[in-house]
This record gives structure tokens, C-alpha cells and sequence, in this order.
């Protein structure tokens, strides 16, 4: 019996189940690709929202190494996460997602990481105080 799941598709990916939300690149060099979810901001966490998101927009512009972008992108989303959630924040796992936000930071904000752009430290300084401050 011929399994159509498993046919060789050499033209693309082929998708056997629901991929809503998803983001997909194929064959490219390089790809720079924006989500945006309409999701509402826990009562008082507006301002931390706000930086967040700005720091996503702004972190390809920093010139990190694609694993620290990486990291710092990955804990950025934690923190939405938690704060768009249809739940309340829960302060604990908040308080570990914006921590861990400033430590994907701080190998910029101490010059320690490779390849950053002129100006990412001061960058990385700013945003670790606001973030100090928000939560």
C-alpha cells in the first residue's frame, strides 16, 4: 500500500496536520521573519510588554552571535508568555523568565559577547535596568 505521508516531496515541505500560528522558512540564505499575536496584556504588565516587544524588534540590529540571539529571543518569548497568558501571571515563573531574559543580556552589557555592534552594550545595560525596574 502506497503511504502518502511518507512520499518524497523534493519541491518543499509538505504539512500531514494542522500548522496554525506556525512560521516556516525554506531554502533561504538568511530570513528575518515578525509574528504578531493579538493577545491581551495582563492588567499593570503594559509597560514591561512594551519593552519586551522592543527588545525583540531590536535584537537582530544588535550583531549577537546567532545562539546568544537565539537565547535572548527564546526567554524575550517566555516573558510575553507568561504575561498574555488567559491566567494571571504566576510572580515565580515571571520573576525566572525576566531573569533569564537579563542573563541572555549580559554577555553584551559586559562586552563579553562576540560580535556585537557598536552601541549593543549600552543597549543590553539600558534594557537589564528597565527590566530591574518592571518587575
Amino acid at each position: 500500500m502506497n503511504d502518502p505521508q511518507h512520499a518524497p516531496h523534493g519541491a518543499g515541505p509538505v504539512f500531514n496536520g494542522p500548522v496554525s500560528g506556525a512560521q516556516f522558512a525554506w531554502n533561504n540564505e538568511s530570513v528575518t521573519q515578525n509574528q504578531r499575536n493579538d493577545t491581551t496584556v495582563a492588567p499593570g504588565f503594559e509597560p514591561l510588554a512594551e519593552l519586551v516587544t522592543e527588545l525583540l524588534r531590536q535584537l537582530p540590529d544588535a550583531g549577537l552571535a546567532d545562539p546568544d540571539r537565539e537565547d535572548a529571543e527564546f526567554a524575550a518569548r517566555e516573558v510575553l508568555a507568561e504575561i498574555t497568558r488567559p491566567e494571571p501571571p504566576e510572580p515565580g515563573r515571571l520573576r525566572r523568565a525576566v531573569t533569564g531574559l537579563r542573563g541572555a543580556l549580559a554577555p553584551v552589557a559586559t562586552g563579553a559577547a562576540a560580535g556585537a555592534a557598536v552601541g549593543a552594550q549600552e543597549w543590553a545595560r539600558a534594557a537589564i535596568a528597565s527590566l530591574t525596574g518592571l518587575v
